[in-house]
């Protein structure tokens, strides 16, 4: 089998240079689960805590349970159409340029801010060793000093140098980090149950201290969505693995509920070993704070007497979010790559070394991240950002969903969701939820970052920087602007709401964010592209044709 790529908007033919299917199925899955664990089970069961109290184990649940819904969605176009940057492609596919674009600009800075964060979170334990990493402020934050960011901004470029290697050793190494994060996890719940399990403390102080309100916004920011996201690695990365029919849903299910069940198990965990009189001397679960909270579980070990399991945790804070942010750097890459294919940006983004890797996006990505870096040098600031960013980005593919089932009803779907537009429409749903529970202070600051990239798709335009396929078709597309001004609507309203007592805010919520799921999926529904241009859109948006004899791998 010999390969072959299509041409790129605007250019002449194609560089032969392609991405490789060097990823397997347990390749992908950890993949998936080496994003999903990374520096959030390090930070997330103190902060779900502090939002929740015990109840946070219900935050977890729901969570979870909402990210398989709308991976759900993702597994079936996933294998419907197993690309590199689906998320991307697909709103291209279905509903073309207009929203493809907006779609893609959210997605790529919510990966871009991914790596950065996880570096930071890196610094943050290591603040054991070298206090002059991190500064402490109040409400337990901490951010990096000018030798943590320096230190930062190396880590960003080791993993841009990693990836850059090519995709057969990024897999190699992230499956050794994975196994060694695995065990790890485990460990410390094991340890922290059979060694200290204070059963009052699910009571003593409230189990559920700020009431409904607590555990839903736990979801979006305290980091339990955020540290659900790297479900999305097995759509990304579709594109590069032997088997995606097979791989691409066993990747995306199996990693949302083999994490979900850990993470539920560490809160569990951790609620027990909290030492009663830390929690005596903080007035409860709010305001909870110990010696040594940069590093929350390590503290916890060190407390309980477990001062080797201290040592491995403080190893791991480096492995953990390094393996993650490694991930992500890679998967930005390729976010950027296939913008570029799609003739979204500019076509030298879309650039691949003689290995079949973005070098130029990877570039790119670097800068991005020390842009990130360096106002908001602090994992608490950016969490809520980015998930309410990332579950935007996958917002869209319940509509996609629904605009395929109905023009390509032949299709071959490998997997298929049952039960018709029910999964889709909850998953909708719940990626608005998330998005209004991450509250307004957070949000302006995406909306803003919206208005840039359409400012400067304006301004590609215009230069004749970006050639789109059919153009930008803003009649299918223009239902994106309607659901984030509605979106941006309903968050500041529930800002204004949240001024008060009580949850109304909160019942705020839950009825308009239901009445603009309601609106926007009609509208997403009504503004499809018709099969023909559907087809269209599909056969001329350029694909990597990938020699799997070439890359040496068995089908």
């Amino acid at each position: 089998m010999s390969a072959a790529t299509g041409e790129t908007p605007g250019s002449g033919p194609a560089d032969k240079r392609h991405l490789r299917r060097d990823i397997g199925m347990i390749g992908l899955l950890f993949t998936g689960v080496g994003s999903i664990i990374g520096s959030g089970w390090l930070f997330g069961a103190l902060r779900a805590s502090q939002q929740a109290g015990p109840a946070a184990i219900f935050s977890w649940l729901i969570g979870g349970v909402m990210i398989i819904l709308i991976g759900l969605t993702f597994a079936e176009l996933g294998t419907m159409f197993p690309v590199t940057g689906g998320v991307i492609r697909f709103p291209q596919y279905a509903f073309g340029t207009f929203a493809s674009y907006t779609l893609g600009w959210i997605t790529w800075l919510a990966a871009a801010v991914v790596a950065p964060i996880e570096v930071t979170g890196v610094l943050q334990y290591a603040t054991k060793y070298y206090s002059g990493f991190t500064e402490a402020h109040a409400g337990g934050v901490f951010t990096l000093r000018p030798v943590g960011i320096v230190v930062a901004i190396a880590l960003l470029a080791v993993f841009c140098i990693i990836n850059v290697l090519g995709v057969r050793y990024f897999a190699q190494i992230n499956n050794v980090l994975v196994w060694w994060k695995l065990i790890v996890i485990v460990l410390v719940i094991v340890m922290f149950l059979i060694t200290a399990f204070h059963g009052a403390n699910f009571t003593s102080h409230g189990f559920a201290p700020k009431g409904p309100s607590g555990i839903f916004t736990a979801i979006a920011t305290a980091g339990v969505v955020f540290s659900f996201l790297g479900f999305r690695q097995g759509i990304e990365l579709a594109g590069e693995t032997s088997n995606p029919k097979r791989n691409v849903p066993f990747a995306v299910i199996g990693s949302v509920v083999l994490t979900m069940v850990i993470y539920i198990l560490l809160q569990i965990a951790f609620i027990a070993a909290v030492n009663p009189h830390d929690l005596v001397t903080s007035h409860g679960w709010t305001d909870l704070a110990f010696k040594n909270d940069f590093g929350p579980l390590a503290a916890i070990a060190s407390a309980i007497g477990l001062a080797w399991l201290a040592v491995v945790l403080y190893i791991d804070a480096i492995v953990s979010p390094g393996d993650t942010g490694l991930i992500y750097t890679a998967v930005t890459s390729r976010l950027g790559y296939v913008t570029a294919r799609n003739g979204n940006a500019p076509a030298g983004v879309g650039k691949l070394t003689k290995t079949g890797v973005p070098w130029v996006s990877t570039i790119i990505t670097f800068i991005l991240g020390v842009i990130f870096l360096l106002p908001f040098p602090s994992w608490q600031q950016l969490v809520g950002l980015v998930t309410s960013a990332t579950v935007l980005s996958f917002g869209s593919g319940p509509l996609v969903w629904a605009a395929m089932r109905k023009e390509l009803p032949d299709q071959e779907r490998p997997f298929r969701i049952p039960g018709g537009h029910i999964i889709p429409v909850l998953a909708f749903y719940s990626a608005n939820l998330i998005v209004f529970w991450s509250g307004w202070d957070t949000n302006w600051k995406f909306f803003v970052a919206i208005i840039v990239g359409l400012i400067l798709l304006a301004v590609f335009q215009a230069t004749g920087q970006i050639k789109s396929v059919g153009g930008l078709d803003f009649k299918h597309g223009y239902w994106t602007v309607i659901w984030l001004a509605g979106l941006a609507i309903v968050s500041y309203v529930g800002s204004l709401i949240n001024k008060g007592a009580g949850d109304s805010w909160l019942i705020w919520g839950f009825v308009a964010c239901a009445v603009l799921t309601a609106v926007i999926y009609w509208l997403g529904w009504t503004t499809r592209m018709s099969k023909q241009r559907m087809e269209e859109m599909i056969e001329h948006t350029p694909h990597d044709e990938v020699a799997v004899e070439e890359a040496g791998i068995t089908a």
